[in-house]
């Protein structure tokens, strides 16, 4: 509901019991920036990272169907009115983001804090010539 499509460990924990993704949302707060249609480039980073259909209806942003892929299948603009009609489809399955999470990000984030740690020591320095 809302803006949780944002949170993607808030979704993963839904998975893989889920076979598709809704998103009911007020972006009526947004007013005419180009918020809404970032919210909507969001829920397709989720649709992309959980191999799962998003279907989004809003009140004043953009209401779409997107695809497993990540792809907008089909879409009504930000504050235009209408009735979107299309076909979805379940999916199941674990993608690596809904195995680990945000996991792979922090480990790669700690990596290079180490090793930006260790050239700013230079100790890497000593261990190539202390032979």
């Amino acid at each position: 509901i809302c803006y949780e499509d944002v949170f993607g460990e808030e979704i993963i924990r839904a998975l893989p019991q889920a076979t598709l993704l809704v998103n009911v949302t007020n972006d009526a707060w947004y007013g005419h920036s180009y918020a809404a249609e970032q919210h909507n480039q969001i829920a397709q980073l989720r649709a992309l990272e959980t191999g799962r259909m998003m279907l989004r209806a809003t009140n004043t942003g953009v209401t779409s169907i997107i695809g497993a892929d990540g792809k907008v299948l089909q879409k009504i603009p930000q504050h235009q009115e209408g009735v979107l009609l299309g076909m979805a489809q379940g999916y199941a399955g674990i993608t690596p983001y809904v195995r680990w999470g945000n996991a792979a990000v922090l480990l790669l984030i700690a990596m290079m804090l180490v090793g930006a740690w260790i050239s700013s020591t230079g100790k890497l320095r000593i261990l190539f010539t202390s032979r």
